[in-house]
């Protein structure tokens, strides 16, 4: 099985997948655990499972028991079954969105870089840690005197602060928007 230099599409859900559908040929078999971990959508399984089947390419998923483009019957179940699992993603995701959103609502820290002049407190809050956030008055008033990023940066910097300009910017943003 050699790689084609023919343009593929980007079936199997994810980037890879389209080196992959580039190189199978006539006779190969492709072997997956999951359909939900190989498409992105039901429409997407059903194009790719018959663009294999014209290229006399079988694909075997596991959590379906093996060959599913055999026969009519076959499409039919990994039709119903791609769609069950299009609807299990598209759940899981609107299921991670509500967390999210009550975690912030809460004041909970979602990860990331831990802004400055907070730190991490037991419930996975976000508690002011008062050094820092009378640094962070100390920017509002120079900034107010109108003085540059990276000059703050410097004299914060000078008190002790381990702080960029970027970080100064990202301060003042987030006190505007608080």
């Amino acid at each position: 099985m050699g790689i084609r230099s023919k343009a593929a599409p980007q079936p199997l859900g994810l980037p890879v997948g389209g080196a992959l559908f580039a190189r199978i040929e006539r006779g190969d078999i492709v072997i997956a655990a999951k359909l939900d971990r190989l498409f992105r959508s039901a429409l997407d399984a059903l194009k790719v499972v018959e663009s294999l089947k014209g290229r006399g390419v079988k694909l075997h998923l596991l959590d379906l028991g093996g060959d599913i483009a055999g026969n009519g019957l076959s499409k039919l179940f990994l039709t119903i079954a791609a769609a069950f699992a299009e609807a299990e993603r598209d759940r899981i995701r609107e299921h991670i969105g509500q967390v999210k959103a009550d975690q912030k609502a809460r004041g909970r820290y979602l990860g990331g870089s831990i802004p400055f002049g907070y730190r991490l407190g037991e419930d996975g809050e976000l508690v002011p840690h008062e050094p820092e956030q009378a640094a962070i008055r100390e920017m509002v008033a120079m900034k107010a005197q109108r003085r540059s990023l990276r000059a703050i940066a410097a004299e914060l910097q000078a008190k002790g602060h381990q702080i960029s300009h970027v970080g100064v910017q990202g301060a003042l943003r987030a006190r505007r928007t608080a």
